[in-house]
């Protein structure tokens, strides 16, 4: 990785939107607040309810997709920002923007990925039911890939970018465990930060049992996969 020191200006913010008007310009006037308003926001959209239009009017890039699902959102969202260190958020409310800062200094020390633990403080604010899943995967994540991962769905990390443009990205609702998963399992180094989580802003779109399966469907190719790519590890 680079030695070089990165400021806000490096930084790019992004995420993935479905039908989030009532919580995207929160969200995006949380990170303007924490960034100086200096961060490249990058917002893939797949909305019918006005979301593009209120991301625009706070100045983030907008890129229209048809509805994929999570992980091509997000994917896309990742690709399409030009700055060296990307900052991954839902636009739902429930991550501290506020942390973007540290973020970005774990980055400066070292760090190619650092992912924030919802866990570690108790998330509270997540549904009980969300909450003991978000546990199982983590154990199923840590026992299949062999490195102790503490919250494999998390949607607040930071990247480094030769990390997003070095990996192959092929799941979708599981995304976010796959983008912890195979860095992990690739030696990069990662930093396992704890965040608080709030309670999201308007309604989930993920149906838990559906939702939860195909998350562990994924946590297992995706190790599977890793350890056929590696296969003295």
């Amino acid at each position: 990785m680079s030695e070089r020191t990165y400021g806000l200006d490096d930084v790019s913010v992004v995420m993935g939107a479905y039908n989030e008007v009532e919580a995207i310009e929160s969200v995006l006037a949380d990170v303007d607040a924490a960034t100086d308003g200096r961060a490249e926001v990058v917002v893939v959209d797949s909305s019918d309810d006005g979301t593009a239009a209120v991301a625009r009017d706070r100045g983030a890039t907008v890129v229209k997709q048809p509805p994929k699902g999570y992980g091509a959102a997000v994917e896309r969202a990742l690709r399409e920002a030009s700055n060296p260190v990307r900052i991954t958020t839902d636009c739902d409310g429930t991550y501290p923007m506020d942390r973007i800062p540290d973020f970005l200094e774990l980055v400066n020390e070292g760090y190619d990925v650092v992912s924030g633990d919802r866990l570690y403080h108790g998330a509270e604010a997540m549904p009980a039911l969300n909450r003991l899943g978000n546990r199982a995967f983590a154990a199923i994540a840590s026992l299949l890939s062999g490195d102790r991962l503490y919250d494999v769905t998390t949607g607040m990390r930071a990247y480094h970018e030769d990390v997003v443009e070095s990996i192959r990205w092929t799941e979708n609702t599981g995304l976010s465990a796959e983008l912890l998963l195979r860095p992990a399992m690739r030696g990069y180094r990662i930093r396992q930060e704890p965040i608080d989580y709030a309670e999201r802003l308007g309604e989930t779109k993920l149906d838990p049992f559906t939702g939860g399966g195909e998350i562990a469907a994924s946590i297992l190719r995706v190790c599977v996969e890793e350890r056929r790519r590696q296969p003295g590890r």
